[in-house]
């Protein structure tokens, strides 16, 4: 109601502050997010949960300090129950910390030093519960291969039974090994780390260096987590020809093992032999109503003595604003697996080709509350159904 709106404008001013020059401004703003979940086990993506329902909710604040002309800090907390959805304990957390130092009027150039999203592709710049378009990430963001961080792949028969390959997974089974499992980029991948990035025209870059792969799980996303001895990095080469269009080209190289998983690695090899190599393309379109994303990621993981993992994934995602508040978007996404040669001599998957389709409308009550629905179906080649469901919802409160 107009109560709610007003009290949360007046919130709003109260969170701003400014010192007399205007020199030091500080912010503090935020999301409140009520999710709920309805599923088939294995539970899909990066839920955790046990049941089949899951409710989620996930406060998220933001505080954007900017200390004169040159300098700029922000800082990401979050309370909820897990970094993903999950069905755990009530935590509190920093997920982004760092400070950008901006030498140039111009924007050429930038220095930024803590634990930030990767500038790897184009989703991450838009994965904020309010401005993605759907409640979960692209298919690449969170599809969990048979590749393991904690433990190097000796064989192919290894390999074949972390991504339940050979033997075939059957109904019922726990998946206890899900923990250890990668995807390609996990999420936003707010890895500690350093990064420049700047613009030229209508051309701009960003390279970063990061204490994890894209691949690493949060919990390993700490600067004192692992240590800097494999670093990873990565980049991204963006054009825009006019206003309707943004291309870019990315790539990014780094070990996706654990400093622990040094005892595992094959005889004469070291961590630094066992790298993630990714290169993908992505491109955004706008045109009065409409707007249209699309990535495609290719990433090989090397493994020594038993050949490289490779794996392709994309997604085409298009938004209609039907009215003001109301839009809808629909998502298709796919991922195939390439061959590698079992203990006979014959080329095998080593992991499953899959696809998912998501949709999903959103209705904005107010300048700062929506609601969004989401329903996603894809393949089950683990639970013994022939589709897996997915029916969601959030709520969202800006402030």
């Amino acid at each position: 109601g107009w109560g709610q709106e007003e009290f949360l404008d007046r919130l709003d001013e109260h969170l701003t502050v400014s010192s007399a020059s205007g020199a030091v401004r500080a912010r503090l703003s935020g999301t409140l997010d009520l999710e709920a979940y309805s599923f088939q086990q294995p539970t899909p993506g990066l839920i955790v949960a046990s049941g089949t329902t899951l409710f989620n909710p996930r406060l998220t604040t933001f505080l954007d300090l900017q200390l004169g002309p040159r300098a700029y800090l922000f800082v990401q907390g979050r309370v909820d129950r897990g970094f993903d959805p999950s069905d755990g304990s009530t935590e509190g957390r920093l997920d982004e910390y760092a400070i950008r130092i901006t030498p140039w009027d111009d924007g050429r150039f930038n220095l930024q030093v803590g634990k930030f999203a990767t500038v790897v592709g184009s989703w991450v710049r838009r994965h904020g519960t309010w401005e993605n378009p759907f409640i979960t990430a692209p298919l690449a963001y969170e599809k969990l291969t048979g590749m393991w961080d904690v433990a190097a792949v000796r064989s192919t028969a290894t390999l074949l039974r972390w991504s339940h390959v050979r033997p075939k997974t059957f109904v019922g089974e726990q998946f206890a090994d899900s923990r250890f499992r990668l995807p390609i980029i996990w999420g936003p991948s707010y890895a500690a780390g350093a990064s420049v990035a700047g613009e030229m025209g209508r051309w701009t870059y960003a390279a970063e260096i990061k204490n994890g792969s894209l691949s690493s799980r949060p919990e390993y996303w700490e600067v004192d987590e692992v240590h800097w001895d494999h670093p990873t990095f990565s980049g991204r080469i963006g054009f825009q020809p006019d206003e309707r269009w943004d291309l870019g080209l990315s790539a990014s190289a780094g070990s996706y093992l654990l400093p622990s998983a040094k005892a595992t690695v094959a005889p004469g090899h070291g961590l630094d032999d066992y790298r993630e190599l990714v290169l993908a393309q992505d491109v955004s379109f706008a045109w009065h109503h409409w707007q249209v994303w699309a990535e495609v990621f290719v990433a090989r993981f090397t493994i020594p003595l038993v050949g490289d993992a490779t794996t392709t994934s994309w997604y085409a995602e298009a938004k209609y604003k039907v009215t003001p508040q109301f839009f809808a978007a629909v998502r298709w996404n796919q991922q195939t697996f390439g061959d590698v040669i079992d203990g006979i001599g014959d080329p095998i998957r080593w992991d499953y080709n899959t696809w998912r389709l998501d949709f999903a409308p959103t209705y904005r009550l107010t300048p700062h509350a929506q609601l969004k629905l989401q329903y996603s179906v894809q393949p089950d080649d683990l639970g013994g159904h022939a589709y897996q469901h997915t029916v969601a919802a959030q709520f969202t409160v800006r402030f």
